[in-house]
């Protein structure tokens, strides 16, 4: 299986900045898309933000110009620089990946990692 961790989340005041990240570890044969999701409380869960294997990404509009997604494919780790925060984008901040296993090379299948808290204060 992959299990996958997320950190760097917490409190900061509106307008700083915080960088999470998530590694991916366990039986893996290859990872594919590594994407960011948030869900406000009351709310569903967004995307935030997505990266190929090949390094292409998207970012959803409210995040464009102040989010920066990256990743480490040597350590399966992907990571999101959020900076200019602002109270909206408080949320319980979620990675997800698609992945293979070894042994299971040709099934790709999707995991998520447990979250990380993100406070934004006016």
């Amino acid at each position: 299986q992959v299990q996958l961790v997320e950190s760097g989340g917490g409190l900061v005041q509106a307008g700083g900045s915080l960088r999470l990240s998530c590694a991916a570890s366990g039986n893996i044969f290859s990872v594919s898309a590594m994407d960011w999701y948030r869900q406000a409380p009351g709310k569903q869960r967004d995307l935030v933000a997505r990266i190929t294997s090949g390094g292409s990404a998207n970012l959803a509009d409210s995040v464009k110009g102040r989010f920066t997604i990256s990743r480490d494919n040597a350590k399966n780790t992907v990571y999101l620089q959020m900076n200019s925060l602002k109270p909206e984008d408080t949320a319980v901040y979620y990675c997800r990946c698609d992945a293979t296993l070894i042994g299971s090379s040709s099934i790709y299948k999707s995991y998520w990692g447990q979250g990380t808290q993100v406070t934004v204060s006016a």
